[in-house]
């Protein structure tokens, strides 16, 4: 009896803790040792799947170090010449701050792999730089970096797509790849969005960077540009592995600031140190949680009832993606990035693979879903980062947000039923058969 009821008392539990407001790799953790107990299954398996899945794991070893790097660019102000550099680019296109903010969200994407680190960093410059002197609307401002910021964990590095690789046994590196053209498309909608928005709403064109400081502008920002040319084309040539490419991006962040401009000083690399490791445990406790619920799931063959339910109903891969979108786009206004890769994701790549979806085209479908979820009510993470950090008011930004999301789900749809434009550079690259 109590082994029949070890299931749903377990989920009950875990239910209750979260509620009541106990972390949730916390609770995952509590939740399944009690499954263990209950079911009479040894519970030295918990530190058995903590130690095989997290601390035995070379991929989870990328998370930190990507953290780190992130956190090194942002502490050094190296993205003050990302920012002069876009400026220069895309600065005279209608509505230039605004293209410049979607176009330093980019290049500075291909160094943290964090939507949250390209907010609270140059985001929130250059959210105080639109709204300056009322030059754009606050509320629009705001929906401009949250929906630029997105960008991050889909162009590579991305933590998300580590997270991925973890529970689906998949390449990263045939990942990161599969993620730049997805990301170049979020760019060049959303910058002609933009471009439409500030034709119909007046918003103004940036002065012309003099021609004669367009090659010193370049040479300063080239260094830490260079940062995602070295960690693909290190990953493509067989140079390093994904993970030993995440340290190489963590190495060359601290030489920049330390060596190459002088702008770290001791006090902050301890606080990016600090900051790294409070975050570090935070992932960590997650994943040990995460590794030892999956078991639970794997034991009761979850996934097997999962893909029994959809086979009933004689789903085609169509069918089956337009279901998994609807999901995820509702799960992610509600929980967050880690919660749904972690817990929710493993139920469905089984019934993924039987449908013959190719899983690095799921896992970015499925990563590009989530950053949607990020800024949509009543959850939206980034939007309420940007309400702490620059002060506008949740209600105007949500109020321009709604265009944003249409666009994006939009390109969610071509990325999903056009699975060549994930695939094709891997496959190029001779990351995928």
């Amino acid at each position: 009896m109590l082994t029949t009821l070890a299931l749903p008392l377990m989920i009950v539990i875990l239910i209750v803790t979260t509620v009541l407001g106990m972390p949730l790799g916390i609770s995952m953790i509590v939740s399944s040792i009690f499954y263990l107990i209950m079911s009479g299954r040894d519970v030295g398996l918990a530190a058995e799947m903590v130690l095989n899945g997290v601390f035995g794991n070379f991929v989870a070893l990328a998370v930190p170090l990507f953290i780190f790097a992130a956190n090194v660019m942002n502490a050094s102000r190296i993205s003050d010449r990302l920012l002069q550099f876009a400026l220069a680019m895309v600065g005279r296109l209608p509505g230039g701050l605004a293209q410049v903010n979607i176009f330093t969200s980019l290049l500075f994407s291909g160094m943290s792999g964090s939507a949250v680190s390209d907010v609270a960093g140059v985001g929130k410059i250059l959210t105080n730089m639109m709204i300056e002197g009322n030059r754009y609307p606050r509320g629009f401002a705001g929906a401009v970096t949250a929906t630029s910021s997105v960008v991050g964990p889909i162009f590579p590095p991305s933590i998300p797509m580590v997270f991925y690789a973890l529970i689906s046994s998949t390449s990263v590196g045939a990942l990161f790849l599969g993620g730049v053209v997805p990301a170049l498309m979020v760019v060049v909608t959303l910058g002609v969005v933009v471009a439409i928005a500030a034709k119909l709403r007046g918003f103004p064109v940036e002065a012309a960077v003099p021609l004669r400081a367009i090659p010193m502008i370049i040479l300063r920002a080239l260094p830490p540009l260079m940062m995602p040319v070295i960690l693909l084309g290190g990953i493509y040539s067989g140079a390093f592995t994904p993970t030993e490419a995440a340290a190489v991006s963590a190495f060359y962040a601290l030489l920049l600031a330390v060596l190459a401009y002088r702008s770290l000083s001791l006090r902050e690399f301890i606080e990016v140190v600090t900051s790294t490791v409070r975050s570090t445990a935070v992932v960590t406790i997650v994943l040990c949680g995460a590794f030892i619920f999956n078991y639970v799931v794997t034991v009761e063959r979850i996934p097997q009832a999962v893909f029994m339910f959809f086979d009933q109903f004689e789903l085609n891969v169509i069918m089956f993606f337009l279901m998994i979108n609807i999901l995820y786009l509702v799960l992610g206004c509600f929980l967050d990035v880690s919660t749904i890769m972690l817990v929710i994701t493993p139920l469905f790549i089984p019934t993924a693979a039987a449908l013959g979806i190719d899983l690095h085209h799921f896992g970015i479908v499925i990563v590009f879903n989530m950053m949607i979820g990020l800024i949509t009510p009543p959850y939206g993470i980034l939007l309420f980062i940007i309400k702490a950090l620059n002060g506008i008011p949740l209600g105007e930004m949500i109020r321009e947000i709604w265009l944003f999301i249409g666009v994006l789900i939009s390109l969610l749809l071509v990325i999903t039923f056009v699975p060549a434009l994930s695939l094709w550079l891997p496959t190029y690259a001779g990351l995928l058969n």
